[in-house]
């Protein structure tokens, strides 16, 4: 696989990046984010399937197969592109140091977003290097169903008060450090859901993009 590196740095559009091992990716990761691109203005998101993820469990899909997935999930979408610099590395994946070899090669004014979950946002703290990715970016956090909006921690909830942003504008206007908590629709999916449905025999296909769920289909993929 050829790295691709969609920046562009002729412009100043609030660009963000979604990272995630997308085994499969599915519509809780499209709609959310398409949403969230329309309430902040949101120029590209650029998608980074994840080879070896820190904090989870191994992809069942092989790299190859995870990006082609999303590759059909998102052709006809002129919104989002692919950086696969992560899944070229055999060492795991911290988001620090992908965004911050991506500062580095857009400059320093370039606006950049990191898109979350609120799951995420409340375990930050046990991130490699966290404390440091908002000199690198804003955090777009994507509400998640059953998770609470606030920190039960007094300091890390000052944290967050101290970087909130209400005005979508700010993001726009800034290369890095807000952090805005999106009203995203709730849309429970999880990619383990799908592999346990499909592991079943069982059709999910309204979860999925169609080309999607046909590569699955004609691959055996998740399957006992």
């Amino acid at each position: 696989m050829t790295c691709k590196k969609p920046i562009n740095n002729e412009s100043k559009g609030l660009q963000a990046l979604f990272g995630g091992t997308f085994d499969p990716i599915h519509y809780g990761h499209l709609h959310p984010v398409e949403a969230l691109a329309k309430q902040v203005g949101l120029q590209k998101v650029i998608l980074l399937p994840n080879h070896v993820p820190p904090h989870r469990p191994q992809p069942e899909a092989n790299p190859i197969q995870r990006l082609e997935m999303v590759r059909l999930a998102i052709q006809d979408n002129p919104l989002f592109t692919i950086d696969t610099r992560e899944l070229e590395r055999n060492t795991p994946s911290y988001t620090l140091d992908t965004l911050t070899a991506l500062r580095q090669e857009m400059g320093s004014q370039q606006p950049l977003a990191f898109i979350i979950g609120q799951d995420s946002l409340l375990s930050i703290k046990s991130w490699y290097g966290w404390d440091k990715l908002l000199d690198n970016c804003h955090l777009l956090v994507c509400s998640r169903p059953g998770y609470a909006t606030d920190f039960n921690d007094v300091q890390m909830q000052a944290w967050l008060k101290q970087h909130r942003t209400e005005d979508p504008s700010q993001l726009r206007n800034a290369p890095h450090g807000y952090v805005y908590l999106a009203d995203t629709p709730l849309v429970n999916i999880s990619a383990t859901e799908i592999r346990q449905k499909l592991s079943a025999g069982n059709l999910c296909n309204e979860l999925l993009p169609p080309k999607v769920f046909e590569y699955i289909r004609s691959h055996h993929l998740y399957q006992k």
